[in-house]
């Protein structure tokens, strides 16, 4: 069925208006927005069709106030990169208003001595039903049991741990070892490597599968191919200017995210290397700046809105349960695919004994 957008009564829409133009009761529209299971999927859909066409925003105080829930959920993050960022927004919102739910926000660092007491003062504040947790603070052992002794629902978004509990993620270790398979398919045997930032887990994943990637190949890991980076623009900067700047630089260069590659390809640019001839850059994520860059960029796709959006799902649902995340039936681990995005920075290096350094200089 499909719901015509409807001219609304002066003031905002009213649940009744809701379960009017659904052609169902009040009670089958809340049991709809709070994701009550037994519902039938077209009676669902109608609903929804309702709350978007009427721009329908339920009163999330008073329904707080007539239970337990706050219908609020809570995001504790602490990333650098803001592509990053507005992508788990992207997603994790776009669950929120189907399901009726609304957002709260914590910025805090993972290596500050309150963090702690930080996160749970604001989940107490904030009476949010349940938190989702980004990376890298969903790694600090301390403030995952700190919330599980809350009896706080929480679902992490890449966990690097092991721990068990509900969770989104992709392979990053093996989806890594493909990027450097795929360059020594092309004929690469020097290629360099940006690390993220030591914070993160995913940052070292990346770099052991592109070490797995070079022991696969039967290339030795030299260490001065492996630059420092914090996953921001400036650092793939610093490791591009490092990488140019050698005698023997390398065919090919493996950021770990795509804005220190946009930050590599910058600086290639400012020093007359050509990209792909002369060097092949691959970034990690397949964010936008990776399709804004020129060559457009060879990376892999992360789907991090589709994590997001499942991560809250699954947060939704342990709040139904009344349960914590390490107490649901299972502990869940949601892994998504993550292919390599051919495209335009990567190529055969250079044929002949003439280095692309040598190139460079001439």
């Amino acid at each position: 069925m499909t719901v015509k957008k409807s001219k609304r009564a002066k003031g905002e829409a009213t649940i009744d208006q809701v379960a009017d133009l659904a052609g169902v009761s009040i009670k089958t529209v809340s049991r709809v927005l709070n994701r009550e299971p037994n519902v039938r999927a077209a009676t669902q859909q109608r609903v929804l069709n309702a709350v978007k066409a009427l721009d329908y925003l339920p009163n999330l105080s008073a329904r707080g106030l007539a239970g337990r829930r706050s219908h609020m959920v809570g995001l504790v993050y602490n990333n650098p990169s803001p592509n990053y960022l507005f992508h788990v927004l992207s997603g994790l919102l776009e669950a929120c208003r189907e399901s009726g739910y609304g957002l709260a926000m914590h910025l805090c660092s993972p290596d500050e001595p309150d963090l702690v007491r930080s996160a749970t003062d604001f989940a107490r504040q904030s009476r949010v039903d349940g938190l989702i947790l980004i990376p890298p603070v969903g790694d600090v052992p301390a403030l995952l049991t700190a919330l599980e002794d809350m009896g706080l629902p929480f679902v992490r978004l890449s966990p690097m741990d092991g721990r068990p509990g509900l969770g989104v993620a992709i392979n990053e270790r093996h989806a890594a070892t493909r990027v450097v398979e795929y360059l020594l398919e092309l004929g690469h045997r020097r290629i360099g490597f940006v690390m993220g930032d030591p914070m993160h887990g995913a940052s070292m994943a990346r770099y052991q599968g592109y070490c797995d990637g070079l022991e696969r190949g039967g290339i030795p890991l030299e260490s001065k191919l492996v630059a420092d980076g914090r996953f921001t623009f400036e650092s793939g900067r610093s490791a591009g200017e490092y990488f140019v700047d050698m005698s023997a630089m390398p065919t090919a260069i493996f950021a770990s995210n795509d804005e220190m590659a946009a930050g590599v390809l910058q600086v290639a640019h400012e020093r007359g290397v050509e990209i792909p001839r002369q060097l092949s850059i691959v970034g990690f994520d397949d964010t936008p700046v990776s399709r804004e860059v020129w060559p457009a960029m060879t990376t892999v796709h992360q789907p991090i809105s589709h994590m997001s959006k499942q991560a809250t799902l699954m947060l939704l649902d342990a709040i139904k349960d009344n349960g914590t995340a390490t107490k649901v039936p299972k502990a869940q681990l949601h892994i998504f695919d993550a292919p390599l995005v051919k495209r335009d920075t990567t190529a055969a290096p250079l044929a002949g004994k003439r280095s692309a350094a040598a190139i460079r200089r001439a």
